[in-house]
């Protein structure tokens, strides 16, 4: 049984989830989830919307998003049931503003208003004026000090692990937690949708992605090369993916390995493909980037690099099938300005040095080799 106590702004506090969890909303039928950004971003709020359906079962939840987010939900089960992609707009989805195309926007969909509208993009300096122009009956969401604010509020502080932040906001919408972190499924017919290589597929099979949005946290190229080269020689295939804007990364990866068990896809592969490939991969290694992230959503066994304070956003909870090595660096390796400070708080310096340099190739190849090892003991697992 559920305990209701004192509440936030009124209203009665289950003493369940991650935060608190507070009443229900009545009448919800259909939410609204603002969530711009990547790949990573997306799947970090899978687990609140999971919560949300769950909390709201006979509501429609539909995602405001981006359209890498349209394309990874045609190739995943997810408990989204609608997309809406999202107009350029300042804060929410970069690009060039079109003022009659976001009046145009928020005309729709007041014309059929919402009943719930959950803002998890950011502290809401902009996403929060974005959300309450949808015109939802209720509004739920996080927000800075300088933010406008919703009907309910969850301090937005910016170490914090993504999915458990939208878990507080989903909590804060009625709706305790499902999952701790997101799980996904291949659609009908995508696991199969695996690229053509030159491989039978009876080898353990490796792959590295080694891009991320930001530089600073890409493992160099060399490094991640001694590993695909040392996978190789293990007997393993070792495919190295990236988008089109990774080919060049990808590309290096694959040739200062120098081995024929090493290939690029990178920029070759549809949303499909991506999906199935990584399903059907032994272990997937990669900087804090999406496609490390869904990996793990799926199931896959990862091993990530990161900077420590990524970690805390975005690290992996569990270590039993996702193993995380650390770079404890605090200060840029070129000039030593405090890269622990974030956004609004400081200046981002001009140095792209990678501030995970310091991981080893050895400590990583390790966690390969075991979970590659666990892999092969447990086929179809």
């Amino acid at each position: 049984m559920e305990l209701l106590t004192a509440g936030f702004g009124g209203a009665a506090q289950v003493a369940t989830g991650v935060g608190p969890v507070l009443e229900k909303f009545d009448g919800i039928m259909r939410i609204a989830v603002l969530r711009g950004g990547g790949l990573g971003d997306l799947i970090f709020a899978i687990p609140a919307m999971a919560a949300l359906k769950a909390a709201y079962p006979e509501a429609a939840l539909t995602l405001l998003g981006t359209p890498v987010h349209q394309a990874l939900l045609a190739a995943v089960e997810s408990p989204v049931d609608d997309f809406c992609l999202l107009p350029f707009a300042e804060g929410v989805r970069p690009g060039v503003e079109d003022h009659s195309e976001l009046e145009s926007f928020f005309d729709r969909q007041r014309s059929r208003p919402f009943d719930l509208a959950v803002q998890l993009h950011g502290g809401g300096r902009y996403s929060n004026p974005f959300l309450l122009r949808l015109g939802a009956r209720h509004t739920v969401g996080t927000q800075t000090a300088d933010a406008a604010g919703l009907e309910r509020t969850v301090p937005y502080i910016y170490y914090q692990h993504e999915p458990l932040r939208a878990l507080e906001v989903a909590g804060f919408a009625g709706a305790g937690p499902v999952d701790l972190e997101a799980r996904l499924v291949p659609a009908a017919g995508v696991r199969g949708s695996r690229p053509a290589t030159n491989d039978d597929g009876a080898r353990p099979l490796v792959v590295i992605h080694p891009g991320a949005t930001d530089p600073r946290r890409r493992w160099p190229v060399e490094r991640f090369a001694q590993l695909a080269r040392a996978c190789a020689a293990d007997g393993c295939r070792v495919l190295v993916i990236g988008d089109g804007s990774e080919r060049e990364l990808a590309e290096q990866v694959a040739g200062t390995a120098a081995s024929t068990s090493v290939e690029s896809l990178a920029g070759k592969l549809t949303m499909a493909e991506l999906v199935g490939l990584l399903a059907d991969a032994s272990v997937v290694v990669g900087n804090d980037s999406g496609p490390r992230h869904l990996a793990q959503a799926l199931g896959v066994p990862t091993v990530g690099v990161f900077w420590v304070g990524n970690v805390i956003n975005a690290g992996a909870l569990g270590r039993a099938l996702h193993r995380v090595h650390m770079s404890w660096l605090t200060g840029c390796p070129t000039c030593g300005i405090d890269i622990t400070q974030v956004g609004w708080t400081a200046p981002r310096c001009a140095h792209d040095d990678s501030i995970v340099a310091g991981v080893e190739v050895r400590e990583v190849y390790e966690d390969v080799r075991n979970l590659v090892a666990i892999a092969v003991e447990k086929p179809g697992a």
